[in-house]
């Protein structure tokens, strides 16, 4: 079971619905799919926006899941 982490949105394009962000503890750049934000409505993140996320294995190695804007 994965920790709840915190980290900023390096970028995030609205039109294709995936960004990355980078996690506080200085680990590499982690995928973010917009079907992992857990907000109601339309499922967006800004740049340099905060979030908290957990980290999970995907097909192209490690990407953020359940994340939560802060």
């Amino acid at each position: 079971m994965s920790t709840q982490q915190t980290g900023t949105v390096k970028w995030f394009n609205e039109t294709k619905g995936f960004g990355f962000i980078t996690p506080d503890d200085g680990g590499k750049d982690l995928f973010a799919h917009f079907s992992a934000i857990q907000t109601k409505g339309f499922k967006v993140l800004q740049e340099n926006q905060r979030v908290s996320f957990e980290v999970v294995p995907g097909q192209k190695g490690p990407q953020a899941a359940n994340i939560v804007p802060l």
